[in-house]
């Protein structure tokens, strides 16, 4: 979900890559999941983002591998371990105060509570669903 300094030189190989990477990926090949699959990851996600957010969790990232022996997308939550402490508190304040860094993007060190939905909201770009044979189109009244 961050927007400044993700992208890695790839080299064609297996590889790990970052954000920006990843974007530029699905831009070309777009990782479409069907509806029950997109509502189990969007909830998945909202959960456990929650739960780091509550635990004053940031700066975690979702991996996403491919299962090549069945063909399926393998996607979890990692690199969970850094807590918006006072030091993360104060980087930001500076970093945001200064402008460092920033280059008109969004600061990348924020609050739990700002990194849960950034990064909710970066995890609903990134999978786009592709309607089945069962899937039923609701009416703007249905959904509220």
């Amino acid at each position: 979900g961050s927007e400044r300094n993700r992208m890695v030189d790839e080299s064609g190989l297996n590889e790990v890559l970052q954000d920006e990477n990843f974007v530029k990926l699905i831009r070309k090949n777009p990782l479409c999941i069907r509806q029950q699959t997109k509502r189990h990851l969007h909830d998945a996600i909202w959960n456990d983002t929650l739960f780091l957010s509550k635990m004053n969790v940031m700066d975690y990232s979702l991996l996403v591998g491919v299962d090549e022996s069945n063909g399926e997308l393998v996607i979890g939550i990692v690199d969970f371990i850094r807590t918006f402490t006072w030091d993360k508190k104060l980087e930001s304040w500076v970093k945001e105060a200064s402008g460092l860094g920033g280059g008109g993007k969004r600061p990348t060190i924020v609050s739990p509570k700002q990194y849960k939905k950034r990064f909710r909201e970066a995890m609903e770009r990134y999978f786009l669903m592709v309607p089945d044979k069962f899937f039923v189109l609701q009416s703007a009244e249905e959904e509220d």
